[in-house]
């Protein structure tokens, strides 16, 4: 199916939630949107029909817990989502650990999971997370193709290429990261400026090397029109994927990557001109005063579409600990406008995590988003917060627990050393300031015994 034909199926029978949207009709998933949100269902579907706000919902995804990514059309935004990544690897295929990472996930409130596999035969657990998952599920075809089509990088052909992007978009999958703006101009503008780490996008490295083999055009920037017609007809979101975004703080902001972020917004206009939602994504490794300036340079550039980054990690020099260099980035990312952020884990640049790390990744960036969501005023954001203060006055010790993001590890911790003063902690013990003025303001008589 080509783009036009495409854009008039559109128009006699909407598929898309773009589709819907600019035909006026409310969806299902815009309702459920609108209730999690706490916003009317019209501004949902008005910034959906604008491609402010994207809706991943495959129709084939009968599981899923519709989520959005962006802000609606009065600048109010939506709460930041955040990602997980996991997935089958060569050096360690184990099925069964990547389902504890899943459990992991969904239990502390993944908005998304995106399955990274890239070895061997994956469509199997693909299709089994789909079935099992309310997440939104993400994939990057690009990363299945070896595996899927039985080929040497340098063998595949372009058509290969849209086979496994429709094998994805047939098994349910809700978006899928697309390496196409990475092009001829943009690496031409790669090899003039030079950069420290080169290329640290593992499919932007791969296109570039079959790019380089075939001495052809990045296939998904040729063949885009035709990568579109099949989003569009399962209801995919296309996530746009950062070939050149920085894999050091050295090389943030530099030429190859605002090239990109410039063939970035042309494509998301030709999708949306398609009726296929669109994500952005984002940097990659910025010190921490350029951050800003980056999110509001995306959404000039790619026209206000929802943005989703990794991190951004503020340093270079913290392996072991960047799901702390990329949870500041990402607290800042978010208050100054992306939507969307992928989780970073304390194996980053070291290995493939395991389910501890996913849990330690996934609640750092948690409360990355959530403070920025306090920021920007999403609203509600502030209401667990006070909550919890609330709770913590009158030392409501399982209130706490099951207010806070990961309610399991804190009791854990209380647990670990039990205070011989009840209602207290081991910190102040008696002295718990909090006892003490809930005791004053019951008309007690506060008495500390020197002991």
């Amino acid at each position: 199916m080509t783009v036009a034909q495409s854009r008039g199926a559109a128009q006699a029978a909407p598929v898309t939630q773009i589709d819907f949207a600019r035909a006026g009709r409310i969806t299902p998933q815009m309702e459920a949107v609108a209730l999690q949100e706490g916003r009317d269902p019209e501004a949902i579907r008005a910034a959906v029909a604008a491609g402010r706000v994207a809706i991943p919902a495959n129709i084939r995804h009968a599981s899923l817990r519709p989520a959005a990514v962006g802000s609606t059309l009065d600048g109010v935004p939506l709460a930041t989502k955040v990602n997980v990544n996991l997935g089958i690897s060569g050096d360690l295929a184990d099925e069964a650990v990547e389902w504890e990472k899943v459990a992991v996930a969904l239990d502390l409130g993944a908005d998304a999971i995106m399955d990274l596999s890239n070895s061997g035969k994956t469509r199997a657990f693909r299709q089994a997370l789909i079935e099992k998952s309310p997440a939104m599920i993400g994939t990057v075809p690009m990363y299945d193709a070896i595996g899927y089509l039985e080929k040497a990088l340098i063998a595949i052909s372009p058509e290969d290429f849209l086979e496994v992007v429709r094998a994805h978009a047939e098994d349910g999958v809700d978006f899928v990261t697309i390496h196409a703006g990475m092009n001829r101009r943009v690496i031409e503008s790669f090899k003039e400026t030079g950069r420290l780490t080169n290329i640290v996008s593992r499919g932007g490295s791969l296109i570039f090397a079959w790019m380089e083999a075939t001495g052809r055009e990045n296939p998904f920037y040729e063949y885009y029109d035709e990568v579109l017609a099949i989003l569009h007809e399962y209801d995919v979101t296309i996530s746009l994927g950062d070939a050149m975004r920085p894999g050091s703080g050295y090389d943030a902001t530099d030429a190859a990557q605002i090239a990109e972020l410039i063939e970035l917004g042309k494509l998301t206009q030709r999708a949306w001109d398609a009726g296929v939602q669109v994500m952005v994504e984002g940097p990659g490794h910025m010190a921490l005063d350029e951050i800003a300036a980056n999110m509001k340079l995306q959404k000039r550039l790619c026209h206000q579409a929802p943005f989703y980054v990794l991190g951004p990690l503020v340093t270079d020099i913290a392996p072991g600990y960047d799901h702390i260099t990329a949870a500041i980035g990402g607290a800042v990312a978010a208050t100054a406008g992306a939507d969307f952020l992928c989780y970073v884990t304390p194996a980053e640049h070291l290995r493939l995590p395991d389910a501890n790390d996913v849990r330690e990744g996934l609640v750092a960036t948690r409360i990355a988003a959530h403070a920025a969501d306090i920021a920007k005023g999403v609203p509600g954001a502030r209401e667990r917060d006070n909550r919890m203060s609330d709770a913590r006055r009158r030392v409501a010790w399982d209130e706490m627990f099951d207010l806070a993001l990961d309610g399991e590890r804190a009791r854990a911790i209380f647990e670990s050393a039990p205070p011989s003063t009840e209602g207290t902690c081991t910190m102040c013990g008696k002295m718990c300031a909090m006892k003490t003025v809930n005791d004053i303001m019951d008309g007690l008589t506060v008495d500390l015994d020197a002991e």
